[in-house]
């Protein structure tokens, strides 16, 4: 079993930056990719972007040149550094990892508004 605490959600304005954690406990041996995941209201959940336990990354293209995730595997923490926001990224972002089956955090909202 794998539990996710995710922290650093809130409200932006637009063009601003927020970062958002995520740590890893339980079997972190096993965990592999790491991520997040976002879930605007009425829409599908969705990739936001991924960073495996070697480095190597994958980001939504509505995410790309804004967004960089990065890993922590010493502190078993995943960040999501989250510049240029636009109204279109608010949404519930969940922290995700795989080790044999995925799991979830708990979701941290993150709002961008004027």
């Amino acid at each position: 079993q794998v539990q996710l605490v995710e922290s650093g959600g809130g409200l932006a304005q637009p063009g601003g930056s927020l970062r958002l954690s995520c740590t890893a406990s339980g079997s972190i041996l096993n965990i592999n990719t790491m991520g997040f995941y976002r879930q605007s209201p009425g829409k599908e959940r969705e990739l936001a972007a991924t960073i495996t336990r070697d480095g190597i990354t994958d980001y939504a293209d509505s995410v790309k040149g804004r967004f960089t995730i990065s890993r922590d595997n010493a502190k078993n923490t995943v960040y999501l550094q989250m510049n240029s926001l636009k109204p279109e990224d608010t949404a519930v972002y969940y922290c995700n990892a795989f080790a044999f089956a995925y799991y979830w955090g708990q979701g941290t909202q993150v709002t961008v508004s004027s």
